[in-house]
């Protein structure tokens, strides 16, 4: 006998084929069977009643470090079909953490991770820490080499030492061994902005034909993002080793619709020379990050406490003033975009709530200041740790990255503590109901194994993103038509609608579109 029995369903098995009708068992936490399972006894039986059957979604891109320890995680990513993610990326992971910059290094890590009450010096810590504390679904961690780098050497801007290089590998070697899924570099995040290509191929040296697959957050994504796609082209020719280009996009007016069919073409020859290069989008034109990641990268040597004690400075601010108004070496997002498209976003200050979500042009206009005294000011204030959302893309573009049959599906989801981008709550519906329903930029297969088996097999996860007999009984039941993102730019905080099962590890985390409060997660 069975443990469960869902039956009368359509099965979309993640592998891009058209869905097929029958029945899935499940057992153990696995799946026992699937098809005609006619006369199959089970200790549960679900009718699915015509709806979709498919693997439980998985988000490769998360920055869920800290927040995946809290006891209220999970309802967000759950109500969206979310049955796993991955958390270290952009090259900022909260393990492992050590040595003497270690509360420099936190710091600057909190508004992308947030804070754990523990510190985890190995990846094995954070690993044993997220095992003993019930979680609702499952996640996996990759070594941020951004982190690893200033536990090393802390924010300076000069070239390493072989001392400090021997340094890096040994964490990393002992983060791959403790259990890490890959490896995320953050080249637009000091302090990886301040390696040259050949000191980033030298810093990963370790991974050289390892098939371990390394994420990056690419040094620019505007004026330089063709060229900042060409580096990353000459790490995976040196290293031979899968490199996944993280949330693809193009920012700012005078990059629209020519450089993403550029670094489409220029992926799809890589391919086709033999590199395993692969990239992935979050279906939004806005982004989210850190406010500090205006500023020209050079002003970020040294941490927060630094940056705040240049923000102060009026030399410095002058300095800052005129790299903005006429730099093009680094992601100038306000000169890309305009201080009237970056909303101001995690506030702490009591003074400074009244300007949680408006813009900086907006700030600065109702507080009769210059753009960038209004920017300075609330940095210095809030000492570095607002974060913004910032509407940088087209929409083309994003459509065109999707359709690639080389791109995946990401949210980037952070967890500040004011407004978050609504993609925390929704981008998984998002990308069936606007992408597959309404705009018919995928078919429902397609849009359905970006989602599963795609990304499972980026990352070596063989029992995740696939409905067949021995795999994982991660899985979601719903019908198309019901998926809804409810969360908008004003009000992001609302869980998505539509999913009425959706089991992790063959438990029902939700059953018939209710909270189970079963924790049946495990750390991969």
């Amino acid at each position: 006998m069975f443990d469960c029995l869902i039956q009368n369903v359509r099965i979309l098995d993640g592998s891009g084929t058209p869905a097929y009708s029958g029945s899935a068992a499940l057992s153990g936490g696995k799946i026992a069977a699937v098809g005609d399972l006619s006369g199959a006894e089970a200790a549960h039986t679900v009718d699915g009643r015509g709806r979709l059957l498919t693997p439980g979604f998985i988000d490769i891109h998360r920055h869920a470090d800290a927040a995946l320890l809290r006891p209220d995680f999970g309802r967000a990513e759950l109500a969206q079909g979310l049955t796993t993610i991955i958390n270290g990326n952009c090259g900022l992971s909260l393990a492992p953490v050590s040595g003497p910059f270690r509360e420099t290094v936190l710091d600057y890590l909190a508004p992308i991770v947030g804070r754990a009450e523990a510190d985890f010096p190995r990846l094995a810590d954070y690993r044993r820490q997220a095992n003993g504390t019930p979680l609702p679904l499952n996640a996996g961690m990759l070594a941020g080499m951004g982190t690893l780098r200033a536990c090393a050497a802390g924010f300076r801007d000069s070239a390493l030492t072989g001392g400090e290089y021997r340094l890096i590998h040994g964490a990393l070697e002992e983060a791959l061994s403790d259990g890490a899924l890959g490896v995320s570099l953050g080249l637009g995040y000091a302090p990886e902005c301040f390696y040259t290509t050949e000191q980033l191929i030298r810093a990963l040296a370790p991974l050289r034909r390892s098939g371990r697959v390394i994420t990056v957050h690419m040094r620019q994504e505007g004026d330089g993002v063709t060229a900042a796609l060409a580096e990353m082209l000459a790490v995976a020719r040196a290293l031979e080793t899968p490199v996944e280009i993280s949330h693809l996009k193009a920012i700012g007016r005078r990059n629209w619709r020519k450089a993403v069919p550029q670094m489409l073409e220029m992926i799809a020859a890589a391919r086709a020379e033999g590199l395993d290069v692969t990239c992935d989008a979050y279906p939004y034109p806005a982004g989210s990050t850190q406010l500090i990641h205006v500023l020209p990268p050079e002003f970020q040597a040294g941490g927060v406490e630094a940056l705040t004690a240049a923000l102060q400075d009026p030399e410095c601010r002058r300095r800052m003033r005129r790299r903005m108004e006429t730099g093009t070496d680094f992601e100038n997002i306000a000169a890309l975009v305009g201080f009237e498209n970056i909303h101001a976003a995690s506030l702490r200050l009591p003074e400074h709530r009244e300007w949680e979500g408006r813009t900086l042009a907006d700030i600065a206009a109702r507080q009769g200041k210059d753009p960038y005294d209004a920017l300075f000011d609330l940095l210095a204030a809030e000492r570095c740790g607002p974060s913004m959302i910032d509407f940088i893309a087209h929409q083309a573009d994003v459509e065109d990255i999707l359709r690639a049959p080389f791109s995946g599906v990401i949210s980037d989801a952070t967890y500040p503590e004011g407004l978050p981008h609504p993609r925390v709550y929704g981008a998984f519906p998002r990308l069936l109901e606007t992408y597959v329903r309404h705009r018919g930029v995928l078919t429902l297969e397609e849009a359905v194994r970006k989602l599963t088996r795609q990304p499972a097999d980026r990352f070596g996860l063989t029992e995740k993103g696939r409905i067949e007999a021995g795999a994982d009984a991660d899985l979601c039941l719903f019908a198309l038509e019901n998926l809804h993102e409810t969360g908008t730019w004003q009000r992001p905080k609302q869980l998505a609608e539509g999913m009425d099962w959706v089991f992790v590890n063959g438990v029902p985390a939700i059953q018939e579109g209710q909270f189970t409060g079963l924790l049946a997660g495990r750390h991969l």
